[in-house]
C-alpha cells in the first residue's frame, strides 16, 4: 500500500510538473499495486484524474488561462466522446484493455520525448474565427474525447497539443484549458462506467479514490510550484523513459492472456478482494 500511496503522489507530481502524462499511471497504479479489477481500476481512475484535474482547471481560471471556445467546442464533443470509449469498455476484457493502454502509453512517451521545434522569428498563427475554431475543434473533441472513456487516462498529451495547433493557443492557455476539459471528459466517462459496474456486481472502492485523489492534488500543487524552476524537456524524457518501461511491464503481463483469449491469472485473482471490499 506504501508503493501505491507514493504512486498516487508520482500521478500529481507529474500532472503538476509537466501539465499532462502524470493520469497514464493511474489504471497501472490501481491495477498493480492496489489490486483492483481493470475495469474497476477505469472507472476509478476517472474519479480521481477528473479530481486532480478539476483543483488545477480552479487554479487556472482564477489565472485567466482558460479559453471558454476551446473548452465548449473541444470539451463538450469529448463528453460524448467520453461517453462512447466508456460504452465500448463493456465488450472489451480487462487484458484487452490493459494491452491497449500499453499502447497508448508508448505513443504518450514518444510524443513527451520528442524535443519542441523552435524558429526563432517565426510570426504566431492569426487567430481563427468563431467558426473556423468551431469546425477544427468539435471533430477533434470527439475522437479525442474516446480515449479517457476507454482507458481511464486525461488524455493531456493528445488534448494540449489539440489546442496549440487546432485552436492556437499559447502553452501556458492550453495546459490550463486541457485541465478542464479533461475534468469533463472524466466526468462523463465515469458516469458510464458506473453503470456498468453495477451490471457487472463491482463497486468503486471510494476510501481509495479519496485518499489517491487527495494526494494526487497536493503533488500536483507541489508540482506546479517547483515547475519554473526545473528542465522540462528534461523532465519530459525521464518521464518517458519510465512510462516505457511500465508500458513494456504491462505487455509482458497482458499480452499472453490477449493471445490466449482469457484473462491472466493474477487479474482473476485481483478481483475477489476488491469485490468482498465493497460487499
Amino acid at each position: 500500500m506504501i508503493l501505491a500511496l507514493f504512486g498516487a503522489l508520482a500521478i500529481g507530481l507529474c500532472l503538476g510538473l509537466l501539465g499532462s502524462g502524470g493520469s497514464i499511471l493511474t489504471v497501472p497504479v490501481l491495477v498493480y499495486l492496489v489490486g483492483h479489477a481493470e475495469k474497476q481500476s477505469i472507472a476509478e481512475s476517472l474519479v480521481i484524474v477528473g479530481t486532480i484535474a478539476l483543483a488545477g482547471a480552479v487554479r487556472n481560471w482564477t489565472l485567466k488561462r482558460v479559453d471558454l471556445r476551446a473548452v465548449l467546442f473541444f470539451g463538450l464533443p469529448g463528453m460524448a466522446g467520453a461517453l462512447v470509449g466508456a460504452y465500448i469498455t463493456k465488450s472489451l476484457r480487462g487484458a484487452v484493455l490493459l494491452v491497449m493502454l500499453a499502447v497508448v502509453m508508448l505513443v504518450a512517451a514518444a510524443l513527451m520525448a520528442k524535443p519542441r521545434k523552435k524558429q526563432p522569428g517565426a510570426l504566431p498563427p492569426a487567430p481563427r474565427s468563431n467558426l473556423q475554431t468551431a469546425l477544427v475543434l468539435i471533430p477533434a473533441g470527439f475522437v479525442v474525447g474516446i480515449l479517457p472513456g476507454l482507458l481511464g487516462v486525461g488524455g493531456g498529451f493528445l488534448i494540449v497539443p489539440s489546442l496549440v495547433l487546432l485552436a492556437r493557443l499559447n502553452m501556458h492557455t492550453a495546459i490550463g484549458t486541457s485541465l478542464t476539459i479533461i475534468a469533463m471528459f472524466a466526468a462523463a466517462g465515469f458516469f458510464q462506467h458506473q453503470s456498468a459496474l453495477v451490471e457487472i456486481g463491482e463497486s468503486v472502492d471510494w476510501r481509495i479514490v479519496c485518499i489517491f485523489a487527495a494526494i494526487g492534488v497536493l503533488g500536483s500543487f507541489i508540482g506546479t510550484s517547483v515547475a519554473s524552476k526545473l528542465n522540462q524537456q528534461l523532465l519530459k524524457r525521464i518521464f518517458a523513459v519510465f512510462i516505457v518501461i511500465m508500458a513494456i511491464y504491462i505487455l509482458i503481463r497482458e499480452a499472453p492472456a490477449v493471445l490466449n483469449h482469457h484473462d491472466t491469472p493474477s487479474a482473476q485473482t485481483m478481483e475477489t478482494p476488491a469485490t468482498s471490499h465493497d460487499s
